[in-house]
């Protein structure tokens, strides 16, 4: 076990901006056999109470299953920034047709082609308990400099000069 300690913060808001960017998170759910299930779902964006909203339909599997076991994981990636989130929450699911109406865009059409008052819409919301995220710059200087100071120290290279890492806790 590492002796080093992650740090903790309690910002949503450097959570939110390391996720701005990547529009696809892997949603992970238990099924009926209690064995994980993930799928990508489409990020709409984080509201002011600090949760995160999808959309999908009232059918689907996961609107079953986290009305079994609402202990959700989403998993962001963004390979080619370094960019690295995973977000541990509870999610509910439910219908508010004006909140459909203000997160809805044309290019959803794709999976509800009776547009934004297709019936089988609903919100899945999910309530972050906490999360944990690792950035760390992918261009050449910032790679070449933590190489150089390995070499020179034989020291890995810390979150507050190269890399960074943080567990986020909302409570």
């Amino acid at each position: 076990m590492s002796d080093t300690q992650t740090p903790v913060t309690h910002d949503l808001g450097k959570l939110f901006e390391k996720i701005k960017d990547v529009r696809i998170a892997m949603l992970t759910t238990y099924d009926e056999q209690h064995t994980l299930h993930s799928r990508p779902m489409a990020t709409i964006k984080p509201e002011a109470d600090g949760s995160l909203l999808f959309l999908t339909d009232k059918d689907s599997a996961k609107v079953y299953e986290v009305k079994q076991d609402n202990q959700v994981n989403l998993s962001y990636s963004n390979p080619s920034d370094n960019v690295y989130v995973s977000v541990s929450g509870t999610a509910s699911a439910y219908r508010d047709e004006a909140k459909i109406a203000e997160l809805w865009s044309e290019d959803m059409r794709a999976w509800f082609a009776k547009g934004k008052e297709d019936p089988n819409i609903m919100i899945l919301k999910v309530t972050i308990d906490k999360a944990e995220y690792w950035d760390s710059p992918s261009g050449l200087l910032s790679r070449a400099y933590g190489y150089l100071r390995a070499v020179a120290t034989g020291e890995p290279s810390k979150d507050d000069d190269v890399n960074q890492h943080a567990q986020v806790k909302v409570s």
